[in-house]
Order: C-alpha cells, then structure tokens, then sequence
C-alpha cells in the first residue's frame, strides 16, 4: 500500500536541483584579497525548501538544508567531492576508497548492483545518511564532514537550525556544543572545528535578550582554545509561521508539485520522482538573510576561510591541490 513520502525523501531532489542549478556552482569563492565568497542565494533557496514542506525541526530537514550548503561550498573551494559528506548525490556518506573500489568493478561484475546498494542503503552499513565520529568520551553525528581511511576526519562542522521556541531550546544548543566540541577536539585535535547556527530573524525582533545571549555565546565559543575553531551566524527571515511542532508529512497541496509512488517502507534516502522542478522551485516561499544581524566574527565567510586554511595548514602540499589552487587563484 502507498503512503505519503516523508519530508526528507520530498526535500533531497530540491536541494539537489538548487545546488546543480546554482549560477556560482563552479565560480572560484577565494577572492583575490585572500576573503572567501559565498553563494548566498544557494542558501537562501536550500532554507525556503523545509517552509514549503511545512517540515519542523523533528524531521530533520530544516538542519539538513543548511548540511547541504555548507558542503556545497566546501566542494566550491575544491576539497575532493566524495570526502565531503554529505555528498551531492546518494550514498550521501560513503569513503571515497570504498566508492574507488565500487566504480573499478567491471559492469558485468556487478558494479551496478552494487552501487545500487550504496546508494539505497542496503549495504550493511557502508553507505549512510549520517556519520557517527568517535570523540574522546562518546560517539557524536557529525553533520558535514570531510574523511577518508587514509587520513581519518580532517573537518567536522556541527549545525543547528532554530525558527521558533527561541526560549526553550536555542541557547541549549549551543550549551550542548560546548561539551561536544571539547569531546571531538580531544581525539581529533588537527582536524579544523566548526560550528554554523542559524536563528531565524524573529528571535531578534520578538526576544531580543534572548538573542543577543546567543550570538555572545557564539562568539565566545569560538574563541576556546580546546574547542570550535571557528563558529558562524545564519539569519534567514521569511514572511508566515515557522512549521508547526507536530511531526507532520507534507500535505495534498505540495505533494501535487511531485508525482510520488512511495511503499510504506520507503526510506529517507530514496528519492521522489518529480514532474516538474522547475515548477516546485518557482515554489519556494522568498527567504532573505539579515546579514545586518551577523557580527563580522560570525560571518560564514570568515567562517570558511578559517576552517579551509586549517585543512590546508594541518595537510601537505600533495593533499588538497585544487583546493590550494583555488586558494592561490592561479
């Protein structure tokens, strides 16, 4: 029996076409100053999608827009595409030596088959949709990182996305990510530490104490000599309620932007067919971004020049080279 598709399933081909669609996908971000560009209008649509689905934070998928982002840009510096998890397309985390491997199998060995394995999940655990990193004293899903066999992690960056109930949780996250940070530094103290938060604009205009604590919280705890490395500041702003808190799927009026046949066992990783992106782009509620908000030392881009050079510094010049060529812009 057919079931409604979760949010999840819904939001992946979005993110995909926004980021594949971007017109600074394949635009150098190093500006010759040494200053780092982001694509903020990629931004700005990958945080519309979980408001057009109507998905709270429980799903997952407000977070995940911004995972997306942030590895997108990390692929625009020139870090090697399959290190970056998540990646652009499914296995969405998977070691690049295991995908080596897979894409070496001759097609009439079973390469296919086993790629499809990768890619919907149902490879023992190989390829995932989220990575658990070994801290010091406990396990912590890492939500962007960069890793391989060989090297082991070299950039683990945390996120957290808050659009309401500013009181009650926003500044808990980022208590929480004092302890996490601490845990993975100890065991990985070379790989670059970073931390994103996004907090939407009316944590300003309607609990302003609350959220001036938070940025000050921010900034200090990227200024831990044991912790984060860098941290940044996202503060998107859109017209409307923030997603109810009930964990709800998608309703009749979105899912007639997509042609779906999902069985009551389809996972998260496995994708809607849609008629129409273009259609379900044009969708999308206008998000902006109150950059007026960010102090200069939680700005994204401060925040990924900070985390690249740290990768590029606690590497040698064999390792990385497009990304330090795009550093260089020769």
């Amino acid at each position: 029996m057919a079931g409604k598709p979760s949010a999840k399933a819904l939001a992946w081909p979005l993110f995909d076409a926004i980021v594949d669609q971007s017109a600074f996908k394949s635009v150098n971000p190093w500006a010759a100053d040494g200053s780092f560009s982001p694509d903020y209008g990629a931004l700005r649509k990958l945080l519309a999608v979980p408001i057009l689905l109507g998905a709270e934070s429980r799903s997952g998928v407000p977070a995940l827009a911004l995972d997306v982002w942030v590895a997108y840009e990390l692929r625009r510096a020139g870090l090697e595409p399959d290190a970056v998890w998540p990646r652009a397309e499914a296995p969405r985390v998977v070691d690049r030596d295991v995908l080596n491997f897979v894409r070496s199998i001759p097609r009439s060995a079973g390469r296919d088959e086993l790629m499809e394995r990768l890619r919907t999940g149902t490879s023992g655990g190989v390829g995932a949709a989220s990575a658990n990193i070994a801290g010091k004293n406990y396990f912590k899903q890492v939500d962007v990182i960069m890793s391989s066999w060989q090297t082991g992690p070299e950039l683990l960056i945390s996120t957290k996305r808050m659009d309401s109930s500013f009181g009650k949780n926003a500044a808990n996250r980022v208590e929480e990510s004092y302890g996490d940070a601490k845990n993975l530094a100890l065991r990985h103290p070379l790989a670059a530490l970073g931390f994103m938060y996004s907090l939407r604009s009316t944590a300003y205009t309607e609990e302003r104490r609350q959220f001036d604590w938070i940025v000050d919280l921010l900034i200090k705890l990227g200024r831990e000599a044991d912790a984060y490395d860098a941290c940044a500041l996202v503060v998107p702003e859109w017209e409307g309620d923030a997603p109810p808190d009930p964990v709800q799927p998608p309703d009749d009026a979105i899912l007639e932007l997509f042609e779906v046949d999902f069985g009551d066992d389809a996972g998260d990783e496995q994708e809607a067919a849609v008629t129409d992106v273009a259609a379900q782009l044009a969708a999308l509620p206008e998000v902006t971004l109150r950059t007026d908000l960010v102090p200069d030392e939680l700005s994204p881009a401060r925040f990924f020049a900070v985390m690249l050079t740290i990768v590029l510094d606690n590497s040698n010049i064999t390792q990385h080279e497009e990304a330090r060529r795009r550093r260089s812009r020769l």
